[in-house]
């Protein structure tokens, strides 16, 4: 298909975008904060030196000793809040002469690599942490020497590199050669995440689950972890689950998962299943490569470990097999004459078989959850997506990568759940927006349907829009304002779950599921304040939030929508240097709601995303409404 047919989705979403930054450009998020001052020193990584000012009260040394302020020079370097191919370009067509990498334990920095933390705390982290070898950063490199210097391709391999789950930031420097202004050496510094990690919750004496594991074993980029549950109202009492990851297998970029759990939570109901499973995946790393990929296979049973009644326990058992690979279209051709070309289209093609061979009795008809169903699904997609490197979208201060350009799929194919087999026809837009103030947007649009004897069924479609503000230095306070409104509907269902509140695009912190309805509009508010001082590295995000959501009922007209909302607050907190996730506790506020859900709330999550997620390239699917 050729490229100029997508003009009627990026006119629409470049229309929709322009509105969007207008309001931005003239509202900054309503706040009364003064923008900090911007600055384009030229920033030397080796000797640059970082003065950090502790806070200490005489009278409380000891309690306080560990808080210390952060750092002022990483809220304003502005190589941070720049295209990620901007550092590269003066360098491009050179030749690689040799490339050095110098990977480095969790206690440096890549803005000071010569700085260590010395405290005690990092001394008896480094006695149990295995540093990176030098060979597993170099398989997961796709440059190479005495080649030509590609700088969209070098930034490619610097942001594929920060994201690999053991490693906190990455920075590729290149130096030029005296006498030789024809070559170039590239070096290579990456941090290490300290690796080892665990937790565990208890609700008394008879209820205890823990989970430890080690994401980075021997400095190999080998994650295994072991889970484990005790509760004296299961039989039997103990669960446990083992798994085991290897990253990038023999230098094919391939990452595979085996495992196996008794205590697996089920992705549909959240209910504890047996299951043993093997995953492969090969992400499209970059624009540059050619292929992407997964295999999964399962097999996953649900036992009545906790005694329920029959007619309240669901028993199943099911195989999934589930295959899907895709291929570059014309990337060797494409680049042979200009390798700074970043639009590409991919074709891939999805076979998934989800077998249920003992189905619970309570099902009688069709049911998305506990019905056999399979597919054959291929899709084309148009994408171009180049990336800011900017920081505190949902990190505190670590590197993070958010896209710009646009991705555009259609997805077409046969699929079947139980004896009813019918073609589907699906599309997924996405526009990204990074403005030159530093606000960040992402325009979507997704929608599909399936045909059945020429009538229309299951037809879905969603469009909205997440905007992340500028970040405003106020007193040393770093705020963001994050804002995402999303409209949806559905028509005809005949298979497909009606539209809920309880997800991402509805009221957070609502677990019910007893509000549902064919129209569905959200709004979600928050403002982050990113403190300035840490406690043994440990960084503080507090942060109000509301949330607005209008649902109608089926079969009803707009007027008798119910609406529902949640407001409150809370804190987030993280260590850059831990693999832990980020931990949050937030207060809710249901003012509308059901009566069980109406009402204040506490929960404590310790495993918040803290690293913006954005793929080229996603597996065929059915395209959904109640998920990302």
């Amino acid at each position: 298909m050729p490229l100029h047919r997508l003009s009627h989705f990026r006119y629409l979403l470049n229309s929709l975008s322009a509105v969007v930054v207008m309001t931005l450009g003239q509202y900054p998020y309503c706040s009364t904060a003064q923008k900090a001052r911007t600055r384009t020193d030229t920033i030397n990584f080796r000797n640059l030196n970082i003065s950090q000012n502790k806070f200490i009260n005489n009278v409380f040394r000891q309690a306080v000793g560990s808080v210390e302020r952060t750092p002022a020079v990483p809220h304003t370097i502005e190589y941070l809040n720049r295209k990620s191919e901007a550092p590269f370009l003066p360098y491009q067509g050179k030749i690689i002469r040799h490339i050095n990498i110098d990977p480095l334990n969790f206690d440096r920095s890549v803005n000071d690599s010569l700085k260590h933390d010395n405290s005690r705390t990092a001394k008896l982290g480094k006695a149990m942490h295995a540093v990176t070898r030098r060979f597993v950063v170099k398989d997961n490199l796709f440059i190479k020497e005495n080649t030509p210097l590609n700088a969209f391709k070098l930034a490619d391999n610097e942001r594929y590199l920060r994201g690999l789950e053991y490693i906190h930031d990455a920075r590729i420097i290149v130096n030029t050669i005296k006498d030789n202004p024809d070559s170039v050496d590239i070096e290579i510094l990456t941090i290490d995440l300290f690796s080892i990690a665990g937790g565990f919750a208890t609700s008394g004496p008879d209820h205890f689950n823990s989970n430890a594991f080690e994401n980075n074993l021997g400095g190999m980029g080998q994650r295994l972890e072991v889970d484990q549950l005790y509760d004296v109202h299961r039989n039997p009492e103990p669960g446990y689950g083992i798994a085991y990851r290897k990253n990038n297998i023999l230098h094919s970029f391939i990452n595979g998962t085996v495992g196996y759990s008794t205590i697996r939570q089920n992705g549909f109901t959240g209910e504890e299943e047996t299951s043993a499973y093997l995953n492969l995946t090969r992400q499209l790393v970059s624009p540059y490569s050619r292929f992407a990929g997964a295999l999964t296979l399962s097999h996953n049973e649900a036992y009545n470990v906790y005694n329920a009644p029959d007619p309240m326990f669901y028993k199943y058992s099911y195989n999934l097999f589930d295959i899907w690979g895709g291929y570059n279209l014309g990337i060797k051709k494409l680049t042979a004459s200009n390798n700074t070309i970043r639009d590409r289209r991919f074709l891939a093609l999805r076979y998934y078989n989800r077998d249920y061979n003992v189905l619970p009795n309570q099902v009688t008809s069709y049911n998305p959850v506990y019905n056999s169903s399979s597919a054959v699904l291929g899709q084309i997609t148009f994408f171009r997506q180049d990336y800011y490197r900017t920081q505190y979208i949902y990190g505190f201060g670590t590197t993070e990568d958010l896209p710009y350009g646009y991705n555009v799929s259609f997805t077409g194919g046969w699929h079947r759940q139980l004896n009813l087999q019918r073609a589907y026809a699906g599309f997924n837009a996405n526009n990204f927006i990074a403005t030159g103030k530093g606000d960040f947007l992402q325009l979507y649009m997704r929608g599909g349907g399936f045909s059945h004897n020429g009538t229309l069924q299951d037809g879905s479609f969603l469009a909205g829009v997440t905007a992340f503000g500028r970040k405003i230095n106020w007193n040393g306070v770093l705020i963001r304002q994050y804002l995402n409104l999303s409209y949806s509907f559905v028509d005809y269902q005949v298979t497909t779950e009606p539209l809920r509140i309880n997800n991402y695009y509805g009221v957070r912190g609502f677990l019910s599921d007893s509000a549902f309805g064919t129209r569905r509009l959200s709004f979600q508010c928050e403002t982050e304040f990113f403190l300035k001082y840490s406690i043994y590295g440990f960084r503080f995000a507090p942060f109000p939030y509301f949330d607005l959501s209008l649902l109608t009922p089926p079969g009803q007209p707009y007027y008798k929508s119910a609406l529902y909302s949640s407001l409150g607050g809370g804190i987030r907190m993280r260590n850059e240097n831990l693999v832990f996730q980020t931990i949050e506790l937030r207060a809710y506020f249901f003012p509308v709601a059901p009566g069980n859900m109406r009402g204040f709330k506490l929960v404590l999550s310790t495993n918040v995303q803290f690293r913006y997620s954005s793929n080229f390239i996603t597996a065929p699917g059915i395209v959904q409404m109640n998920s990302q």
